[in-house]
């Protein structure tokens, strides 16, 4: 079995306190590889790091700037210091990186055991008009020895199903999704996690800010489209042990045995004109490839 054993921690900052919540993350960070050894990996939620408070309780209008980063810089020296401490691989949320050309992106990062950052997303899909950042421009996986391809989205991407259906068109297996959501949209962000899982044939971890924060109910979601495990609003660390040979089950047999739509596209994808993205057909993905159709 290609297993990769996960924490998801539904957590919250200390608000507007950079440093204080540094230390709570890393605290919690250290408390999880003491307490289940056998995690490889851990995410929190969405700009946790950047201390944001809860969406009407800015701090100052200029928040965002204050908490900007550069990668690489002081605080991925020590996100990747606490990688290498520990031997985990660090999803931290994500992150306002200041870019050279002076814009603010929304940025997911990924931190190797070894300490070296393996992957970097902007955010696609800022929340607009209420989130300030730039978008990204392009999606980001990315690979974990021995366990297979992980996909990165942050949030509203995933009310976009271009995002997960790319992800996986790259090779992903698992979609990561830090998520920052105060607001009663979250039963619909959570069909989404669902909806993404089942039609692209992929594991969903969507791990939300817990109270005050956010609202919760961070999810892992089974290729399948099957909740596999839901927190509740307040702080809690959801642990699994995902089995990353599911989805090649689920793709080869179909989903409950039935559906196989990664198959269909392959078998027809490349006729199908598609107006909206300029008329351009489905490519077969290199992982498809001389698979039995």
């Amino acid at each position: 079995m290609r297993t990769l054993a996960i924490a998801a921690i539904q957590t919250a900052p200390v608000p507007h306190d950079l440093q204080a919540t540094w230390q709570r993350f890393a605290d919690q960070v250290r408390s999880t590889r003491a307490l289940f050894p056998h995690v490889r990996l851990v995410v929190v939620p969405e700009l946790l790091l950047a201390a944001e408070d809860a969406l009407l309780r800015p701090a100052a209008d200029d928040w965002m700037e204050r908490a900007a980063v550069t990668i690489p810089g002081p605080l991925t020296d020590r996100i990747r210091a606490l990688a290498v401490e520990t031997g985990l691989w660090l999803i931290p949320g994500s992150v306002y990186e200041r870019t050279e050309d002076g814009r603010i992106h929304n940025t997911a990062l990924v931190v190797s055991p070894e300490g070296e950052i393996v992957a970097r997303y902007r955010k696609v899909f800022p929340w607009q008009p209420y989130e300030k950042t730039a978008p990204g421009h392009e999606f980001t996986v990315f690979d974990i020895p021995g366990a297979g391809r992980v996909g990165l989205a942050v949030c509203y991407d995933g009310s976009f199903p271009e995002t997960v259906r790319q992800l996986a068109w790259l090779g992903a297996e698992i979609v990561i999704q830090p998520t920052l959501t105060p607001t009663r949209d979250r039963e619909m962000e959570l069909v989404c996690a669902r909806a993404n899982a089942w039609t692209n044939q992929v594991f969903v971890v969507n791990v939300n800010a817990a109270d005050p924060a956010g609202v919760g109910q961070s999810a892992i979601v089974d290729p399948e489209g099957i909740v596999r495990q839901q927190a509740g609003p307040g702080e809690e660390v959801l642990v699994d042990v995902i089995d990353l040979d599911t989805v090649t089950r689920v793709r080869a047999y179909g989903s409950a045995g039935i559906n196989r739509p990664w198959s269909q596209l392959a078998r027809y994808g490349e006729s199908v004109s598609l107006p909206m993205y300029g008329g351009g057909g489905f490519r077969t993905p290199d992982w498809l490839k001389g698979e039995a159709l």
